[in-house]
């Protein structure tokens, strides 16, 4: 059966970027409760607060992380901006497992060839083995 002209896109969960939105004033906070005199450590709390909030604002601007459709795929380019990659720019797509230090995972990546595009679990909200299954299946053959 062929691949469906309906585009499908993959997306962060809703409840990372809430997470994020969450933690970024427990940060602070606990920056500030652990000061006892010392400066660095409630600038320090305060500046992984302002990027964890940075990076949760960014989730629910633009949560759609990957498209695919008939033509190619679109992919995030910048802080929200997203970029079109047709099939002919696509060269391998495979997914890596990646061990060490607790942050191990599977990671879908997707070679344009100029640009190398990862993807995790939580950035597709699905496994990325069954994501590069259907973009595979997304793929037109090619002779």
């Amino acid at each position: 059966m062929p691949f469906e002209t309906v585009p499908r896109q993959w997306r962060v969960r809703p409840s990372l970027p809430i997470l994020k939105l969450i933690g970024a004033p427990g940060v602070l906070a606990l920056g500030l409760l652990l000061a006892d005199g010392d400066v660095l450590r409630p600038v320090l709390g305060g500046l992984t607060a302002v990027a964890l909030a940075v990076w949760g604002a960014r989730d629910l601007l633009t949560p759609v992380r990957l498209e695919v459709d008939a033509d190619g795929i679109t992919v995030p380019s910048g802080w929200t901006g997203r970029r079109r990659l047709p099939w002919s720019a696509i060269e391998t797509i495979r997914v890596d497992r990646r061990a060490g230090r607790g942050l191990g995972g599977p990671v879908l990546e997707v070679d344009a060839g100029e640009s190398l595009h990862l993807f995790s679990r939580q950035d597709l909200g699905a496994d990325p083995v069954e994501v590069a299954d259907a973009l595979a299946a997304a793929r037109p053959i090619t002779d």
